[in-house]
Order: structure tokens, then C-alpha cells, then sequence
């Protein structure tokens, strides 16, 4: 029998193309030359800043982004099925978890990526340390436009001009920020009980993303507008990729993707289609209402599922 996770894979194969392309989309969007912004004389007062090496180095980024999250994902993913391997649907949940949320990690890191390369490319700002990157000797030389006329390494002037939005900030903030989602759904922060230490662990993601921010205007990479744009548009994009996959964080359901209300519904039904067969007319009557009075999303199981899964769960902690 092939396991759920392969058959959500399969289903999914679009997305996974997806993925591909978005690979290949960012690829050329990095090797090319962004747009030659005019830099004349009376602009170089603002950057002169020293050229430094990176706080936060470039390969550090995937790491705090992508690794960690995934890390924790599958922290989850082994606590659960420990838990709950008495309870062969619970299974089949823990691989929707596991499966969706580096699904929609992915979707997160590589939509802002393909989103901040593109818009470095087209605005092409100089960097404040844009002035040793251009004259690494310190003697600046103009043309007649009063247009720079760079004599430093070729790969070095390129970088200058890509200060717009900050890219280790944007990543940063969709991986980082997907991963605060996530576990602000997994912990059921906003259940109304009032436990502000639930908010502390959801905000220490954000917490590392910007310190990532942070230092990039300290090492004089970017200006703080890059960083402000790269925030936001990690965040937003994090948003949307977590609510592809998961229930608002708010949401009574949570702490669960929606595969996993779907597989329940699909369950539901085919448990009660004998009882359909054979004419139990006060079966279909039951569930018709059940499907009817479902919550935000289609979510909110009737209430004696409800009570009978919490009664499945409450039996696999024992």
C-alpha cells in the first residue's frame, strides 16, 4: 500500500513543478547584471560608507531559514508519531505536517527570492558602500555626464548595485516568519487562555530575522529602506504560502493543515456510506447538518467527531 504522503506528493506534482521553475526563474535573475543606475559626484557623500565583510554571511542565511525551520518541523514530525502511532489516522496526519509545512517553506523562500532578485535587477541601487566598491584606490573618476566611471573588480561593482530591497533580510523573514506561523498554530497561541509565554517562543523567529536585518545596515551593505522593503516582503509572502497550507493561527484548527480536516470529512463519509446504503435516512439527515454548520473554512468538525477525536488523542498522550 503506498503511504499518504506519497499520494499528497503525486496529487501535488503541479506544485512541485512549480518549485522547479521558480529554481530555474532565480537562477538567471542572480547571474545578471541589475540596472545601471546613474551615480554622479554630488551623490557619493552618502556612499562613502567602508566596504566590510558580511555579519551574517551568505551561507548562513539557507541555514537560518530553510535548516532550521525544517529542523523543527521534524522535531514535531517525530514527537507526534510517537505519541500517536497507535493511531494509524494520526499517521497519516503527522506526514501532512511534515509534507506541507517544507511544501510551504519552500513556496516561501523561493516566491521572495524570485520577488527580490527581480526588483534588484530592475532598480538597481547603489549600496552605501557603493563609492570603495567603484574605486577601491579611493580616486574617483567621472565622465563627462558626471556619470561614475568604476575602475574596481568587475563582481564587486555588481554587488553594489543590488542594495534594493535587502535580500538576507527578505529570506530571512519568509523562512523565519513561516516557521513563527507555524508555530503559533502547533502551540494554539491565540486560544484565548492568555499564556504569554506561547507569544515569547512565536516571537523569538522574528526576533533572529531581524537582528539578520539589522546587520546589514550596520555593516553598510544596505540603507535602512532595504531592509524595511525586504521585511515586508518576506512577511507578506510567508502569510500567504503559510495560509495556502494551514488554518489561520487563530482558527480553532490551527494547529493542523488542511489535508488533514480533509482526510477526516473523506473518512467520515465513507464510514457512513453503508448506513446510506441501507436506507438510514436519519444518518444522511445528521451529517447533511454537520456539513452545514462547519466553521471558518469548512473547518469545525460536528461536535460529537469533534469529542471523539479529542478522545483518540486524549487516549495516545496516555
Amino acid at each position: 500500500m503506498r503511504s499518504h504522503g506519497y499520494t499528497v506528493a503525486v496529487t501535488h506534482k503541479h506544485d512541485w513543478i512549480i518549485l522547479l521553475l521558480l529554481v530555474l526563474t532565480e537562477i538567471p535573475l542572480y547571474m545578471i547584471h541589475p540596472f545601471y543606475r546613474f551615480v554622479g559626484k554630488d551623490m557619493m557623500s552618502d556612499l562613502k560608507y567602508p566596504l566590510k565583510s558580511n555579519t551574517v554571511p551568505v551561507w548562513a542565511v539557507p541555514m537560518l531559514a530553510i535548516a532550521l525551520p525544517i529542523v523543527i518541523f521534524l522535531v514535531v514530525y517525530i514527537r507526534r508519531r510517537d505519541i500517536y502511532d497507535l493511531h494509524h489516522a494520526i499517521l497519516v496526519k503527522v506526514d501532512d505536517n511534515k509534507l506541507f509545512a517544507s511544501t510551504g517553506l519552500l513556496f516561501s523562500i523561493l516566491v521572495t527570492a524570485v520577488i527580490t532578485d527581480a526588483i534588484k535587477d530592475a532598480v538597481g541601487r547603489p549600496r552605501p558602500d557603493f563609492f570603495w566598491r567603484c574605486f577601491p584606490d579611493g580616486k574617483d573618476v567621472y565622465d563627462k555626464w558626471g556619470d561614475v566611471i568604476c575602475h574596481g573588480d568587475v563582481n564587486v561593482i555588481k554587488e553594489g548595485h543590488k542594495s534594493f530591497p535587502s535580500g538576507h533580510t527578505s529570506w530571512s523573514f519568509a523562512g523565519l516568519g513561516f516557521l513563527s506561523l507555524y508555530l503559533s498554530g502547533k502551540l494554539k497561541a491565540f486560544d484565548r487562555k492568555g499564556h504569554v509565554a506561547k507569544l515569547c517562543i512565536i516571537f523569538l523567529p522574528l526576533l533572529a530575522a531581524s537582528l539578520v536585518g539589522i546587520s546589514r545596515v550596520d555593516d553598510y551593505w544596505h540603507h535602512w529602506q532595504d531592509v524595511f522593503a525586504g521585511s515586508v516582503i518576506g512577511l507578506v509572502v510567508a502569510t500567504f504560502c503559510y495560509l495556502q497550507f494551514f488554518p489561520p493561527p487563530y482558527h480553532p484548527e490551527g494547529w493542523g493543515p488542511y489535508a488533514y480536516f480533509r482526510m477526516l470529512e473523506e473518512t467520515r463519509d465513507m464510514a457512513q456510506l453503508p448506513n446510506a446504503q441501507n436506507g438510514n435516512q436519519q444518518a444522511q439527515v445528521a451529517n447533511q447538518e454537520g456539513q452545514s454548520h462547519h466553521g471558518c473554512m469548512g473547518l469545525t468538525l460536528t461536535g460529537n467527531q469533534t469529542s471523539s477525536l479529542e478522545d483518540d488523542l486524549e487516549s495516545g498522550r496516555r
